[in-house]
């Protein structure tokens, strides 16, 4: 049991250390091109939120198991999780911050509060395996649909 632990604990750690040596950003680019499609980008949003829903749940079904097996797609969950919370972080980030939020608009500070709350529930549900924080993330991420239409691009 201590090995299994000790292994879990060894991937868990490349895990986060390996995404770090090959980040690559994927948000759209970062030059003015007018391109943006905000509404698009939240549904995205959701879409990684609700694979980090299932994430938890697999890890909680998956950590009652002891095999090999269970302990090996339990370490793929952990990954999963971590990687769509990750993707919702760098699209607030690399996406909204940099080009759709502006000091020039009227609710400025107020933006500024809804999007960095999405980015603390991202970290809190990489954190956590409770359903708890994937709920307040997701809450958090429709909080941002009031600042963008279908129509806004």
């Amino acid at each position: 049991m201590k090995k299994t632990i000790a292994t879990i604990v060894l991937l868990l750690a490349a895990m986060v250390c390996i995404p770090m040596l090959q980040q690559t950003v994927s948000a759209h680019c970062q030059i003015p091109c007018g391109i943006y499609d905000d509404n698009a980008r939240i549904h995205s949003m959701l879409e990684d939120a609700a694979t980090v829903e299932k994430s938890i749940k697999m890890i909680n079904a998956l950590s009652e198991k002891s095999d090999a097996q269970s302990q090996n797609q339990l370490v793929r969950w952990v990954m999963n999780k971590e990687n769509h919370a990750q993707k919702i972080i760098t699209t607030i980030s690399d996406y909204f911050l940099t080009q759709r939020v502006k000091s020039s608009q009227a609710d400025y500070k107020k933006r500024l509060v809804d999007h960095h709350a999405v980015i603390v529930s991202a970290m809190k549900a990489k954190q956590n395996a409770e359903m708890s924080y994937v709920k307040t993330l997701v809450t958090d991420i429709k909080t941002l649909l009031q600042y963008y239409s279908d129509d806004d691009h």
